[in-house]
C-alpha cells in the first residue's frame, strides 16, 4: 500500500509532473540522483570502479551497494505514507536518492564521496524548489497588518497559515491550502498567510516556532472576532506539535470550512477586498 500510493498519485498527476520536471530545479535534482547510478553503468567508467562482486563485474551492483538501495528504498516508502501531494512524494524520493548516493560514493572513493557532497551543498545553498504560482484568494500579511486585518470587522472568519519559504512542507502545502481558498473563501471567510521566517516578531506574538526542529510548520489557525479559536497542529504542554496530516479533508473536517462557508452567506456581499491575484468571490 505504502507504495501503490504514490504511483497512483503519480500517475494521477502525471501532466503536472511533465512541467515539474522541465524545470532547472528538478532537472538539476533528477542527473544528482542517478548520478552513482550513471557512474556505476557508463562504460570506460565503470571498469575502473572497484567492486566486492565474486566475478569481479565493476560495472554491476555489488550485494552491499544493493543493500544499502534496498534499505533507503524502505524509509522513502515510510516517508511517502505521509506525504499529502505528489511535491512531497518527489521531493522525498530525490532527497533520499542523494543520501544513498553520498553512502554509496563514499564507500566507493572518499574523493568522489567528498567531490559529490560538496556539489550537494552548492545545490541546496543556491537552488530553491520552485514555488507555487497558481491561481488562489490568499491576502499576505506583514508584521504590520495582520492585527488590523484581523480585528476589522468582527463578523469575519480568518484562517491564517504561518508558513516559511525555506520549509518544504510549507511548499508542498501551498497548492492544498490555495485550492480551498478557492473553493471557500467568501464575504465572512477569508483566508491569510504570514511568513514567520520573515516576520520573527509575528511568530513570537501567535506562538508559532519557526525552528526546522519544532514540526509547527506550517501551522494553520482560526480567528473569529479576532480571537484566535483552534489550530493545527496542535501544540502540547512542552511545546510539541501534535502530528497532524494537512490533507484537503482533514482541514474541511477539523476546520467546519463547511459550516462556516455557510454562515458567511449572511454577511453583506457588497464588500470588496484587493488581494492578489484577483479580488475574493461573492459567495453564492
Amino acid at each position: 500500500m505504502a507504495l501503490l500510493t504514490p504511483l497512483f498519485a503519480f500517475l494521477y498527476h502525471l501532466p503536472q509532473v511533465y512541467k515539474w520536471l522541465l524545470k532547472p530545479y528538478y532537472v538539476a535534482s533528477l542527473f544528482m540522483s542517478v548520478a552513482f547510478l550513471a557512474v556505476r553503468k557508463t562504460p570506460g567508467i565503470c571498469d575502473r570502479l572497484a567492486t566486492q562482486r565474486e566475478d569481479g563485474n565493476s560495472c554491476d551492483f555489488d550485494w552491499r551497494e544493493v543493500e544499502i538501495l534496498m534499505f533507503l528504498s524502505a524509509i522513502v516508502m515510510m516517508k511517502n505514507r505521509r506525504a499529502i501531494t505528489v511535491e512531497q512524494h518527489v521531493g522525498n524520493i530525490i532527497l533520499f536518492s542523494k543520501v544513498a548516493n553520498v553512502i554509496l560514493f563514499f564507500r566507493l572513493d572518499i574523493r568522489m564521496g567528498l567531490l559529490y557532497l560538496t556539489l550537494c551543498i552548492v545545490f541546496l545553498m543556491t537552488c530553491k524548489p520552485p514555488l507555487y504560482m497558481g491561481p488562489e484568494y490568499i491576502k499576505y500579511f506583514s508584521d504590520k497588518t495582520i492585527d488590523d486585518e484581523l480585528a476589522r470587522d468582527g463578523r469575519v472568519t480568518w484562517i491564517v497559515e504561518f508558513f516559511a519559504n525555506w520549509s518544504p512542507e510549507c511548499q508542498s502545502f501551498a497548492s492544498v491550502y490555495a485550492d480551498l481558498s478557492l473553493k471557500y473563501n467568501c464575504a465572512g471567510l477569508k483566508f491569510g498567510k504570514v511568513d514567520i521566517g520573515r516576520y520573527g516578531e509575528v511568530s513570537k506574538k501567535y506562538k508559532v516556532s519557526a525552528s526546522p526542529l519544532s514540526k509547527q510548520l506550517p501551522s494553520l489557525v482560526l480567528f473569529q472576532g479576532g480571537k484566535e479559536v483552534m489550530r493545527r497542529p496542535q501544540v502540547d504542554k512542552k511545546g510539541r506539535a501534535v502530528s497532524w496530516s494537512f490533507t484537503e479533508e482533514n482541514i474541511i473536517r477539523e476546520f467546519n470550512l463547511n459550516e462556516l462557508y455557510q454562515k458567511s452567506k449572511k454577511l453583506s456581499k457588497t464588500r470588496g477586498d484587493k488581494v492578489s491575484p484577483a479580488p475574493f468571490p461573492e459567495c453564492p
